[in-house]
């Protein structure tokens, strides 16, 4: 494993899962962490021999709940202003779906493209040699293709799985060369302040749902 030469620390890329974060966060009841400072989120999940170069976040834009879409905004906007952070953006498809029991049918709107976003990064960083470690924030099982890939090609990379609040897969850390559960104290210090200034010179102000 290569290690950077100016800082003598091994490379580490966060792969932040948004939307199994944020669903984390919420059936913990920790809305009070969803302001949230991602790299300084990924610096504390971090060994003393790691630097972290990038953290890369996959979401998508909600729609038809004017308060959800409002806070997501604001919170975006926010983030923003942090350096070394990439946001990659996936869709929400209404697909159909059927009771079993009534037979009526619903169209309910489906995250689309983040999974295949994040094996995409993964695979392409990998290959381009981009990290030593690279530190998946999810707990979906979709990912191990990728993962396994990544072990078998290249041997000498390190795949760290760090799992959200209410978030597991054991095919998921059996397939990783470690495991971790991202716990509360992660979460405190890594906090937004309450009010950030964008670059415009806008104010934006963490929603009181999420104090």
């Amino acid at each position: 494993m290569a290690q950077s030469e100016s800082t003598n620390k091994f490379r580490v890329i966060t792969y932040i899962d948004g939307f199994n974060l944020y669903f984390g966060l919420r059936e913990q009841s920790w809305r009070r962490y969803m302001w949230l400072d991602l790299p300084t989120l990924s610096r504390s999940l971090l060994r003393t021999d790691q630097t972290l170069l990038l953290t890369k976040y996959f979401t998508s834009r909600v729609s038809g709940n004017p308060g959800k879409e409002q806070r997501q905004s604001a919170w975006l906007d926010a983030i923003s202003t942090l350096p070394d952070l990439s946001i990659y953006w996936g869709r929400f498809q209404a697909d159909r779906k059927e009771c079993k029991n009534c037979h009526y049918a619903a169209f309910v709107p489906q995250e689309k493209k983040t999974d295949v976003n994040i094996a995409t990064e993964l695979l392409c960083d990998a290959h381009s040699d981009a990290f030593d470690t690279a530190v998946i924030v999810s707990g979906d099982a979709d990912l191990v293709p990728p993962v396994a890939a990544i072990r078998r090609l290249f041997p000498h990379k390190k795949i760290v799985v760090a799992f959200p609040p209410c978030r597991y897969s054991a095919e998921l850390a059996l397939n990783a060369n470690a495991s971790m559960r991202i716990f509360e104290s992660y979460f405190r210090k890594s906090r937004l302040p309450e009010k950030v200034t964008l670059a415009s010179g806008a104010v934006v102000t963490r929603p009181p749902k999420w104090a």
